[in-house]
């Protein structure tokens, strides 16, 4: 795992990948920082990260899309497969570079803190909390990231999958008012979901029966269920959603709420994420 770690991390330096996620993210976070603590004279470091998050729906996909994707389109996953050692092994050696990558970034952010309180007073306990949950959406996004990558042998295409879904993550908490909260609009986005999930089924499967029976498991019970007890699906996917609003965990942080509840979460998408990656490699080993 160690050497899996140490190459992904070189490779991040080596090109500019890594560069130029660090730069990119420290680039708008001066900008804001400049704009809201200095300009408009705020001692209030959190809102800066706040709106550095924005960064990430461009800089996770950049960050992500090599990861896996790279080695299939290149055809040096065989010799992944190859190597000695587990695949969760390789998985987590490839996500804790990206991990070191966001780390280092959030590191420099720390210093801006720091170079405020010169021009007046910041609270720091708020500043930290905020650029550590900052660390922990990172971490959370990279993770699904990762994901997406090993399903595809396209970086183009993993780019665009991992941006859509940040995306899809950052409006989601604004989603919610407009999502259909009536019994029949839960029931109809339930099933759609599921239809998706068999999908993603089929995709780490290449096998047809599968995606339809994961969906058919999805849709058949929830169809069932809707029909006996109609009135429970009141608002039950917009609770759903509030749920996996991932970006609202952060705001908790950035707000300067140490939500434990938050952590475990974010910790709960990371191995959940990394876990189906281990299980996309394995399946592509065994082919």
């Amino acid at each position: 795992m160690f050497a899996i770690y140490k190459k992904e991390l070189r490779s991040y330096f080596s090109n500019v990948i890594g560069w130029l996620f660090i730069a990119f993210l420290l680039f708008f976070t001066g900008i804001f920082a400049t704009s809201i603590n200095l300009k408009q004279m705020s001692a209030s470091f959190e809102y800066v990260v706040v709106n550095a998050s924005l960064v990430l729906l461009l800089g996770i996909p950049v960050l992500t899309m090599k990861s896996v994707a790279d080695e299939k389109g290149q055809k040096t996953d065989k010799l992944l497969y190859s190597l000695p050692m587990k695949a969760s092994s390789i998985i987590i050696g490839k996500y804790l570079a990206m991990v070191t990558v966001i780390f280092i970034a959030s590191v420099v952010m720390a210093i801006y803190p720091i170079i405020i309180s010169l021009y007046g007073i910041i609270d720091y306990t708020l500043a930290y909390t905020a650029i550590f949950g900052f660390f922990l959406l990172g971490c959370a996004l990279s993770a699904i990231g990762l994901f997406l990558s090993s399903l595809t042998e396209s970086m183009v295409i993993a780019a665009v999958l991992s941006f859509t879904s940040v995306l899809l993550l950052y409006i989601m908490d604004g989603a919610i008012s407009i999502l259909p909260a009536d019994a029949t609009g839960s029931f109809i986005c339930f099933c759609v979901l599921f239809v998706i999930l068999g999908i993603i089924a089929y995709a780490l499967s290449k096998n047809q029966l599968v995606g339809i029976i994961s969906a058919a498991c999805g849709v058949i019970p929830t169809s069932v269920c809707y029909m006996l007890w109609e009135e429970k699906f009141e608002g039950l996917f917009p609770k759903l959603v509030s749920f996996l609003a991932v970006f609202d965990r952060f705001y908790n942080f950035a707000y300067g709420v140490f939500d434990i509840t938050a952590i475990v979460y974010f910790l709960s998408v990371i191995v959940f994420f990394v876990f189906l990656t281990v299980l996309s490699l394995e399946k592509k080993r065994w082919n």
